[in-house]
């Protein structure tokens, strides 16, 4: 990372041995089928071909496993996405980073499953739904921190408001995700692209003489 820049998206991670992380694996391909409300031990046994007691040693609940689910894949978004952003340049080219990371991330097989799992549970109290809040926050709190990085470098005006910008992105993230899972756009990503070339356009420095 460079300088004090650090992610305030910490995805909850741990670590895991290699079965358990094998069996979450399959567990986030079901869930990206089925949605992880219609993940069940009984289903993820006949995909692993582990028994369904096995598995209620490992997890104990659907509830836990739906949690370890979403732990799993908050720990991959954080290596696939934020902490490679997070060594380039700080300012413009940081906030480009991150951005085709996610990109990149929720144009895989299945999209993005932290996106999904939001959809699922945005109005379903419990712990499921705490933790998608707590992660969903952290997130924006990556985003406008990684803007403010490059106001402090004078690509951004000083006026130019972070949350704003983090909201703003999160927008054109949600219509991406739109636009490429429900619509099957194949523009989708070249307007996702422009989208985000209007953000910083908007915000950016006046050019000095």
């Amino acid at each position: 990372m460079h300088g004090n820049e650090r992610s305030c998206y910490n995805g909850g991670v741990g670590k895991g041995d290699d079965t358990r992380q094998g069996i979450l694996a399959a567990a986030g391909e079901l869930a990206g089928q089925v949605g992880l409300d219609g993940l069940t031990i009984g289903m993820l046994a006949a995909r692993t071909g582990l028994s369904k007691s096995g598995l209620f040693a490992h997890f104990g609940s659907k509830e836990a496993l739906q949690l370890q689910v979403h732990t799993f894949n908050a720990e991959r978004f954080v290596a696939e996405v934020i902490r490679p952003a997070l060594r380039e340049a700080r300012g413009e080219p940081r906030v480009r980073a991150l951005f085709e990371r996610w990109l990149s991330w929720a144009s895989a097989a299945g999209g993005c499953p932290i996106l999904a799992a939001s959809f699922e549970f945005d109005d379903r109290p419990g712990p499921m739904r705490d933790r998608l809040v707590h992660d969903q926050r952290d997130w924006l709190d990556t985003i406008a921190m990684v803007f403010a990085g490059g106001i402090t470098e004078g690509h951004f005006r000083p006026d130019a408001d972070p949350r704003q910008f983090a909201q703003d992105l999160e927008g054109v993230m949600l219509a991406h995700h739109l636009a490429s899972r429900l619509l099957r756009d194949a523009d989708a990503e070249r307007r996702t692209r422009h989208s985000l070339d209007v953000l910083l356009a908007a915000a950016a420095s006046a050019p000095h003489d």
